[in-house]
């Protein structure tokens, strides 16, 4: 990583408890990651990501917030950045997926809270996150308790909106959801200065469609016999793009996608024949949490799909680009995101249907369903999802984890025992 010391010095950084973070990254990232071989070219630009992920994109932010615009910081897919896009800001994740964060966020919250949300806090609180340091409003969502309760703390010292999600799918949920995004509008509105219209939002719906497609694109190469991409580089490419430019994440991802579609053409594969065909559902992976793609895909599996707020639930189903005036574009991305399986809805069988269907589209052997420890959602779903996966004979096996490395050795005992099971 070249020197940002003096940006991260700016942004009041702890300078000396970020280093260690960033001796430790590349490290992981390079037996994860630069250990594959036969890797497509184009994945040299998500390498560069992640060797610059709190340099690069944290500069040109710094840089957009000097010409005027500002920068909104969210944690959540229900999040709509077409929003604020449409009204001339930025949008951009924040950090959540390392154990490195976990001990800050313990000191304010309990034990037995998810690690995405203590390692979200942690990295706000102890100062070695820039995307934190940087936004100018966070924009968190209720669809758990501990959210809630996060964001009372997150929002002491940061402007915090809360975007109120319904938890069910009524004609009245959606109407209450399409109001909370009119909520949402009237506050970019006033924070930036900027007027939503029209015109600005129909640019923004097609932007981010656009980012949808070209994680569809990429994701479709997965259904293929010879695959010609591994699970590890999808699950990265994905995490990039809560976090990079839309347009340039988009014009990246499909030129790797030209690259991939040469490669079905030459039946290039990065897995031998006959590698097992896994599915990944559940709770979401966020970066640099690469633990389960790596135990699966050096244990004999290929990670196919992930049914995850890092996956198809991301960009799945495109906003109505046709709708002309302000309200009915609202309506339609109400209508999009409300079409987002989450746990958090009661009844959710429509999240069982889209495992279902995503295990005939990709054509898997098996269904790996994970949980985040302490997500009391996705483990109480997991009994639902795992018996309707078991009755339709799916094989399926069911992993409670962490962001710690004090399981791997159980965990590829048990994910290498059900892959080598699907041999039977």
């Amino acid at each position: 990583m070249a020197d940002y010391r003096e940006m991260w010095k700016s942004l009041d950084m702890d300078l000396e408890t970020h280093d260690m973070l960033c001796e430790v990254l590349p490290m992981a990232f390079t037996d994860v990651y630069l250990s594959q071989e036969n890797r497509p070219e184009g994945m040299s630009y998500y390498d560069f990501v992640v060797s610059e992920i709190h340099g690069v994109r944290p500069a040109e932010l710094i840089q957009a917030q000097k010409d005027g615009k500002k920068v909104f910081g969210s944690f959540c897919i229900f999040v709509p950045d077409e929003i604020i896009f449409g009204a001339d800001a930025i949008a951009t994740g924040l950090c959540g997926g390392s154990q490195f964060w976990v001990p800050g966020g313990e000191k304010v919250l309990p034990t037995n809270t998810c690690p995405l949300i203590k390692a979200s806090v942690g990295a706000r609180l102890d100062r070695t996150c820039p995307f934190f340091r940087i936004a100018d409003m966070y924009i968190g969502e209720t669809t758990c308790d501990g959210k809630k309760k996060a964001w009372e703390i997150l929002g002491e010292d940061v402007p915090m909106y809360v975007m109120d999600l319904p938890q069910m799918k009524r004609r009245k949920d959606y109407k209450a959801w399409a109001e909370e995004i009119t909520e949402l509008k009237n506050t970019v509105e006033e924070f930036t200065g900027n007027k939503v219209t029209s015109e600005t939002l129909r640019d923004s719906i097609k932007l981010i469609n656009d980012k949808r497609r070209a994680l569809a694109r990429l994701n479709n190469f997965r259904k293929n016999k010879n695959i010609p991409i591994s699970g590890k580089d999808c699950l990265l490419i994905s995490q990039i793009a809560f976090y990079d430019d839309p347009t340039r994440f988009s014009q990246m991802t499909n030129t790797l996608c030209d690259e991939l579609d040469k490669r079905v053409e030459d039946g290039i594969s990065v897995f031998p024949k006959g590698t097992k065909r896994i599915l990944l559902a559940g709770t979401p992976l966020a970066i640099p949490n690469w633990k389960l793609h790596n135990i699966i895909e050096t244990s004999g599996g290929a990670v196919v799909c992930e049914e995850m707020c890092t996956g198809t639930r991301y960009f799945e189903n495109l906003v109505d680009e046709s709708k002309k005036n302000l309200d009915e574009q609202i309506d339609a991305i109400a209508e999009r995101y409300m079409g987002i399986n989450c746990a958090c809805f009661t009844p959710n069988n429509a999240r069982i249907d889209d495992i279902m269907r995503l295990c005939k589209e990709y054509d898997v052997d098996g269904v790996i369903d994970v949980n985040l420890k302490f997500c009391n959602l996705y483990d109480t779903e997991g009994f639902l999802v795992e018996r309707t996966l078991k009755e339709a004979g799916i094989p399926v096996l069911g992993i409670e984890t962490d962001y710690t490395d004090s399981d791997v050795q159980q965990l590829r005992t048990r994910i290498g025992a059900f892959i080598e099971m699907l041999d039977r």
